[in-house]
């Protein structure tokens, strides 16, 4: 049997349902929202007398609008204010955790991830923003969504996709004094193209990433999508053990209730024997 790529190790352990020449349907493992693509899709799902099938892996965050500031002062933005509105009524009503503004554990959806432990080493993470492979430094299968997308995500826990192709990104030699992970993801986008990764998830390698803080290959993953790939993600050098650590900042204060244990494969079974 050949190797597999990582991609296609997650890929194939969170398939539901694959036909030849048919979309897939795969396996969300964790579904982060946010203020700006929720509003339709709660709409929607209350359209048809849905509801959210695993609140418990659903994690709502208010960020794309937020305050820099004195967020004790009314929200002038009437769009922003009736958008923070909803998501707090929709999480209230379907049982979904929310961050608001107020929390301690609030901050950009792309980071609280990682910080509080919902983002972990293979699994699959969506969210309605197009930088969600930010997530992909922590060697998850991490993608953006549109609204319709969320939508489905949070009627079934699992999302329609078309199996990508992969592409290794190589980047030999160390970073010169003053080079940043920014610096590099853009030399690479300069060299293949803003379309250059259609289609493709990216696989990063190479001593100059290797050497990278995790910070730095979160800075490489997040600006992948600007090449066009939905995931990225860059190869770890240390045990898995000590990347969950990394992920594990603020789990003391027992920032959401987890769900129950399970490999990846029966939680895949799961989905596909109640679909």
């Amino acid at each position: 049997m050949p190797p597999k790529t990582l991609y296609e190790k997650i890929w194939e352990s969170h398939l539901v349902r694959e036909e030849p020449g048919k979309p897939a349907l795969i396996y969300i493992d964790r579904h982060l929202i946010h203020e700006g693509t929720s509003p339709q899709a709660f709409a929607g799902l209350r359209a048809e007398g849905r509801t959210v099938r695993r609140p418990d892996l659903t994690f709502a965050v208010m960020d794309h609008s937020v305050p820099t500031t004195d967020r004790t002062l009314p929200i002038l933005d009437t769009a922003a204010r009736l958008q923070f509105e909803a998501l707090e009524n929709n999480c209230a009503e379907t049982g979904v955790r929310l961050f608001d503004m107020h929390s301690r554990n609030q901050g950009i959806v792309h980071v609280i991830g990682p910080e509080l432990g919902i983002t972990q080493p293979g699994l699959t993470v969506v969210c309605g923003d197009s930088h969600t492979s930010t997530h992909g430094a922590f060697g998850t299968l991490a993608f953006g969504i549109g609204t319709s997308e969320v939508e489905h995500v949070l009627a079934t826990q699992c999302l329609v996709q078309w199996r990508s192709k992969t592409m290794h990104v190589v980047v030999n030699g160390k970073r010169p004094k003053g080079i940043t992970a920014k610096d590099i993801i853009l030399a690479i986008i300069g060299k293949i193209g803003i379309g250059g990764g259609n289609g493709h998830v990216i696989e990063y390698g190479g001593e100059a990433i290797r050497s990278l803080s995790m910070d730095g290959r979160m800075t490489v993953c997040n600006m992948s999508i600007e090449a066009g790939p939905a995931p990225a993600w860059s190869r770890r050098t240390r045990p898995p053990s000590r990347i969950s650590k990394v992920a594990r900042l603020s789990r003391a204060a027992k920032p959401f209730r987890r769900p129950p244990s399970a490999g990846i494969n029966s939680r895949a079974t799961r989905a596909r024997n109640s679909t």
